[in-house]
C-alpha cells in the first residue's frame, strides 16, 4: 500500500505566490488510521515549548446543598458517581496545572484537524471523509486560542477558550475556526477579540496552548474578563434565573416555569431566557446578581462569567446527569455554589421548590 507523503515541497512558484498549499497529510493520517497505528498529539511535533503560568493549588469548597441530596445522584457526566459527589462535598485541596505554550512550525488545519509533524489534533467534528486539504498560506505567526471542548460547548468556549485568547494576542495574530452565530458576535465585541477566521489553513508557525488548568494566573484572566464585561458598578440584586428551556442537549426541568416565577415572587429574582436575550441583557442581570440560578448546562456560564466575586451559583442537577463542570468555575474564582438535585430522568425531571427554599436559606 502506498502513502502519499504532504507534498508543499514539490509546489511550483506559480502555486506558492497564489498562497495556496497542497497537502495530503489528511491522506497519510486516514491511513494510519486505518492501519491503528495511532498518531501522537499534535504538540509532539513542537520545535520549542515554554511555561506560561506556574501550577498551582486552590480550595475546593462545599457545595450548599441538603444533606439527602448527594444520595439522590444515580448517574454523572464526564466523571463517575463518587467523583462528582466527592467534588461537590469538597473540603480539600486541587492541584492545577502549569499553563504551557507550543511554537508549531509548518502546520496545517484541514476539515476540523490540526497537523504537524507526526501529529494531530481534533479541534472539531470532521465534515468530510476528502483526504487531500488545499490550504490558505498562512505567513504570520499564527496563536490558535481554540478546544475541542469549547467548540462542542458554547460555555467551555465562554469561561475558557476566550481566557486563552488574552495569551494568543500577545503571541501571534489570534486564529479560530468557530462560526459568528449565537452569542459569540457580541462577546467578541464587548472584549475586542478580533481573531482570524478560516476552516483551512497552512501555518508557517503556529502557537498552541495547554490552558485548560484552573491556576492563579487563568483565574487572574477570568476576573479581568468580568471586570470587562460587567463594569465597575453593576446593579446589586437578589439573583437571577436563567431558563433552559429546551435548549441545548435534552435536559428539561418540566416544573421551570414554576420554579422560576417562585423565585421572582418570593426571592425578588429577574428571569431570563439568555437564548433570546442581549448581551447588554444579560450583563445587566447577571454582573449584579448574588444568586445565578438554573438547570445544569452551558446557559449559566453567561453569569457565572459575569456575576460579582461574593455569588453563589444555584445549580439544579438532573438525577441521573449529574455534572460538576460549573463548579470548577466557582471553586476557581473562590465564590459559592449551591445544588438541588431532581428527581425523574437525564431528559425530563422536577425539582422541589421546597428544597430549593431551604437551600437557598443556607447561602
Amino acid at each position: 500500500m502506498s502513502i502519499g507523503l504532504p507534498l508543499e515541497a514539490a509546489l511550483s512558484p506559480r502555486r506558492l505566490a497564489q498562497r495556496r498549499v497542497l497537502s495530503a497529510r489528511p491522506a497519510a493520517a486516514l491511513a494510519a488510521r486505518l492501519l491503528k497505528r495511532p498518531r501522537p498529539d499534535i504538540v509532539a511535533a513542537a520545535v520549542e515549548r515554554w511555561q506560561i503560568a506556574p501550577a498551582s493549588r486552590s480550595e475546593v469548597r462545599r457545595a450548599r446543598a441538603l444533606p439527602e441530596q448527594y444520595e439522590r445522584i444515580a448517574g454523572a457526566e464526564f466523571a463517575s458517581v463518587d467523583q462528582v459527589v466527592r467534588h461537590f462535598r469538597g473540603g480539600f485541596e486541587a492541584e492545577h496545572d502549569a499553563t504551557t505554550a507550543y511554537r508549531l512550525k509548518d502546520a496545517l488545519l484541514h476539515d476540523g484537524i490540526l497537523y504537524a509533524g507526526g501529529g494531530a489534533r481534533h479541534l472539531r467534528r470532521r465534515s468530510s471523509a476528502f483526504p487531500i486539504a488545499l490550504a490558505p498560506h498562512e505567513e504570520a505567526r499564527m496563536a490558535l486560542f481554540e478546544s475541542w471542548v469549547g467548540n462542542r460547548w458554547f460555555g467551555n468556549w465562554l469561561s475558557d477558550d476566550c481566557l486563552t485568547y488574552s495569551l494568543a494576542e500577545g503571541l501571534g495574530a489570534p486564529f479560530t475556526t468557530r462560526e459568528l452565530k449565537g452569542h459569540v458576535p457580541a462577546y467578541e465585541h464587548a472584549m475586542d477579540m478580533r481573531p482570524r477566521r478560516g476552516t483551512s489553513a497552512f501555518f508557517r508557525e503556529l502557537v498552541l496552548f495547554d490552558d485548560a488548568a484552573h491556576n492563579e494566573n487563568k483565574r487572574l484572566r477570568a476576573e479581568a474578563m468580568r471586570r470587562r464585561l460587567a463594569g465597575p458598578s453593576a446593579r446589586r440584586h437578589p439573583g437571577v434565573f436563567l431558563l433552559r428551556g429546551g435548549s441545548g442537549d435534552a435536559r428539561i426541568l418540566l416544573n421551570e416555569g414554576a420554579v422560576s416565577e417562585h423565585l421572582a415572587q418570593r426571592r425578588g429574582f429577574t428571569v431570563l431566557d439568555p437564548s433570546s436575550a442581549t448581551l447588554a441583557e444579560i450583563v445587566d442581570a447577571c454582573g449584579g446578581a448574588e444568586v445565578v440560578a438554573g438547570v445544569e448546562g452551558s446557559h449559566l456560564v453567561h453569569g457565572l462569567v459575569t456575576m460579582p466575586p461574593g455569588a453563589c451559583a444555584f445549580v439544579i442537577q438532573p438525577p441521573l446527569r449529574a455534572v460538576s463542570a460549573l463548579k470548577l468555575l466557582t471553586d476557581r474564582q473562590g465564590q459559592d455554589y449551591a445544588m438541588v438535585v431532581g428527581e425523574g430522568t437525564q431528559d425530563a425531571f422536577t425539582a422541589d421548590i421546597n428544597e430549593i427554599e431551604r437551600t437557598l436559606d443556607l447561602l
